[in-house]
Protein backbone atom coordinates (compact mmCIF):
# COMPACT_ATOMS: atom_id res chain seq x y z
CA UNK A 1 0.00 0.00 0.00
CA UNK A 2 2.86 2.33 0.55
CA UNK A 3 4.25 1.79 -2.88
CA UNK A 4 1.16 3.12 -4.80
CA UNK A 5 1.09 6.13 -2.31
CA UNK A 6 4.63 7.18 -3.28
CA UNK A 7 3.92 6.43 -6.90
CA UNK A 8 0.69 8.79 -7.24
CA UNK A 9 2.82 11.20 -5.56
CA UNK A 10 5.47 10.92 -7.65
CA UNK A 11 3.51 11.06 -11.33
CA UNK A 12 2.20 14.57 -10.92
CA UNK A 13 5.57 15.71 -9.83
CA UNK A 14 7.25 13.69 -12.72
CA UNK A 15 4.42 15.87 -15.04
CA UNK A 16 5.25 18.80 -13.66
CA UNK A 17 9.26 18.87 -14.20
CA UNK A 18 8.58 17.29 -17.16
CA UNK A 19 6.66 19.86 -18.84
CA UNK A 20 8.66 22.81 -16.84
CA UNK A 21 12.16 21.56 -18.63
CA UNK A 22 10.27 21.16 -22.25
CA UNK A 23 8.66 24.38 -22.01
CA UNK A 24 11.25 26.07 -20.84
CA UNK A 25 14.39 24.80 -22.68
CA UNK A 26 12.27 25.16 -26.15
CA UNK A 27 14.66 28.30 -27.73
CA UNK A 28 11.67 29.43 -29.36
CA UNK A 29 10.10 30.24 -26.14
CA UNK A 30 11.54 33.80 -24.71
CA UNK A 31 9.62 33.22 -21.11
CA UNK A 32 7.64 30.35 -19.82
CA UNK A 33 6.96 30.08 -15.80
CA UNK A 34 4.06 28.73 -13.83
CA UNK A 35 2.79 29.54 -10.49
CA UNK A 36 1.16 27.06 -7.56
CA UNK A 37 -2.26 27.71 -6.23
CA UNK A 38 -1.71 27.24 -2.16
CA UNK A 39 -3.71 24.17 -1.33
CA UNK A 40 -5.05 23.83 -4.53
CA UNK A 41 -7.92 26.01 -4.12
CA UNK A 42 -7.82 29.64 -6.07
CA UNK A 43 -9.10 32.30 -3.97
CA UNK A 44 -10.63 35.10 -6.17
CA UNK A 45 -8.63 37.84 -4.50
CA UNK A 46 -5.58 35.94 -5.18
CA UNK A 47 -4.31 37.51 -8.24
CA UNK A 48 -1.20 35.61 -10.34
CA UNK A 49 1.20 37.66 -11.74
CA UNK A 50 3.94 37.17 -14.58
CA UNK A 51 6.91 39.78 -15.16
CA UNK A 52 8.38 38.95 -18.45
CA UNK A 53 11.03 40.75 -20.22
CA UNK A 54 10.61 41.71 -23.75
CA UNK A 55 13.89 42.74 -25.81
CA UNK A 56 12.53 42.14 -29.23
CA UNK A 57 9.71 44.56 -30.90
CA UNK A 58 10.42 43.42 -34.36
CA UNK A 59 9.12 39.39 -34.60
CA UNK A 60 5.62 38.31 -34.18
CA UNK A 61 4.81 36.26 -30.73
CA UNK A 62 2.23 33.98 -29.27
CA UNK A 63 1.17 33.80 -26.00
CA UNK A 64 -0.26 30.41 -24.42
CA UNK A 65 -1.70 29.58 -20.65
CA UNK A 66 -1.36 26.83 -19.25
CA UNK A 67 -3.82 25.13 -16.61
CA UNK A 68 -2.92 22.34 -14.16
CA UNK A 69 -6.29 21.07 -12.39
CA UNK A 70 -6.76 18.15 -10.71
CA UNK A 71 -10.19 15.70 -10.33
CA UNK A 72 -11.72 18.05 -7.53
CA UNK A 73 -12.07 20.74 -10.07
CA UNK A 74 -16.15 21.14 -10.48
CA UNK A 75 -16.44 22.63 -13.88
CA UNK A 76 -15.92 21.97 -17.33
CA UNK A 77 -14.92 25.62 -17.99
CA UNK A 78 -12.63 28.61 -16.21
CA UNK A 79 -12.87 32.24 -16.73
CA UNK A 80 -10.08 34.55 -16.46
CA UNK A 81 -9.35 37.91 -16.04
CA UNK A 82 -6.54 39.20 -17.75
CA UNK A 83 -4.71 42.19 -17.08
CA UNK A 84 -1.45 42.90 -19.54
CA UNK A 85 0.81 46.07 -18.60
CA UNK A 86 3.38 47.25 -20.99
CA UNK A 87 6.43 49.32 -19.96
CA UNK A 88 4.82 52.28 -20.45
CA UNK A 89 2.10 51.45 -17.69
CA UNK A 90 -0.52 50.54 -20.67
CA UNK A 91 -3.18 48.28 -19.63
CA UNK A 92 -5.26 45.98 -21.37
CA UNK A 93 -8.00 43.52 -19.38
CA UNK A 94 -9.42 40.77 -21.25
CA UNK A 95 -12.49 38.84 -19.99
CA UNK A 96 -11.68 34.81 -21.00
CA UNK A 97 -13.64 31.89 -20.74
CA UNK A 98 -11.79 28.45 -22.03
CA UNK A 99 -13.30 25.15 -21.73
CA UNK A 100 -11.01 22.29 -20.11
CA UNK A 101 -13.37 19.47 -20.69
CA UNK A 102 -16.24 18.60 -23.41
CA UNK A 103 -19.77 17.81 -22.69
CA UNK A 104 -19.38 14.20 -21.82
CA UNK A 105 -16.61 15.09 -19.04
CA UNK A 106 -13.67 14.37 -21.13
CA UNK A 107 -10.72 16.69 -20.35
CA UNK A 108 -8.66 17.92 -22.73
CA UNK A 109 -5.03 18.51 -22.55
CA UNK A 110 -2.82 15.58 -21.23
CA UNK A 111 -2.05 13.98 -17.86
CA UNK A 112 -1.44 11.04 -15.94
CA UNK A 113 -3.27 10.51 -12.72
CA UNK A 114 -5.28 13.37 -11.22
CA UNK A 115 -3.40 16.27 -12.88
CA UNK A 116 -4.31 17.40 -16.54
CA UNK A 117 -2.16 19.87 -18.05
CA UNK A 118 -3.87 22.05 -20.97
CA UNK A 119 -2.11 24.79 -23.08
CA UNK A 120 -4.90 27.41 -24.23
CA UNK A 121 -3.84 30.17 -26.39
CA UNK A 122 -4.20 33.78 -24.89
CA UNK A 123 -2.60 36.18 -27.72
CA UNK A 124 -1.81 35.10 -31.13
CA UNK A 125 0.41 36.82 -33.69
CA UNK A 126 1.20 39.85 -31.85
CA UNK A 127 4.57 42.35 -31.52
CA UNK A 128 5.23 44.19 -28.07
CA UNK A 129 5.32 48.33 -29.82
CA UNK A 130 8.41 48.62 -26.85
CA UNK A 131 10.95 46.81 -24.83
CA UNK A 132 10.83 46.52 -21.13
CA UNK A 133 9.03 44.40 -18.59
CA UNK A 134 5.32 43.38 -19.67
CA UNK A 135 3.41 42.54 -16.60
CA UNK A 136 0.67 39.57 -17.40
CA UNK A 137 -1.87 39.57 -14.19
CA UNK A 138 -4.26 36.53 -13.97
CA UNK A 139 -7.57 36.15 -11.44
CA UNK A 140 -10.36 33.40 -12.09
CA UNK A 141 -13.95 35.29 -12.89
CA UNK A 142 -15.68 31.82 -11.83
CA UNK A 143 -18.70 32.64 -9.20
CA UNK A 144 -17.10 30.22 -6.38
CA UNK A 145 -14.86 32.82 -4.00
CA UNK A 146 -12.78 29.47 -3.57
CA UNK A 147 -12.32 27.71 -6.80
CA UNK A 148 -11.06 23.90 -5.81
CA UNK A 149 -8.72 22.26 -8.15
CA UNK A 150 -6.72 24.44 -10.18
CA UNK A 151 -2.90 23.74 -8.87
CA UNK A 152 -1.04 25.79 -11.51
CA UNK A 153 -1.42 28.47 -13.84
CA UNK A 154 1.30 28.98 -16.20
CA UNK A 155 2.37 31.42 -19.32
CA UNK A 156 4.61 30.82 -22.25
CA UNK A 157 5.56 33.58 -24.69
CA UNK A 158 7.37 31.91 -28.02
CA UNK A 159 7.93 33.16 -31.22
CA UNK A 160 6.21 32.51 -34.08
CA UNK A 161 6.61 30.17 -36.47
CA UNK A 162 6.88 31.79 -39.78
Amino acid sequence: MKKENNISFLIPVMIILTSACLNSCNPANIYADSEKIPGYTWNASNTITFEVPVNDTINAYDINLIIRTDKSYPYRNLFLFIKTTSPQEISIKDTLEYYLADEKGYWYGSGLGDVNDLSVPFKTNILFPDEGIYTFSIQHGMRDQNLDGVTDIGIQIRKRKR
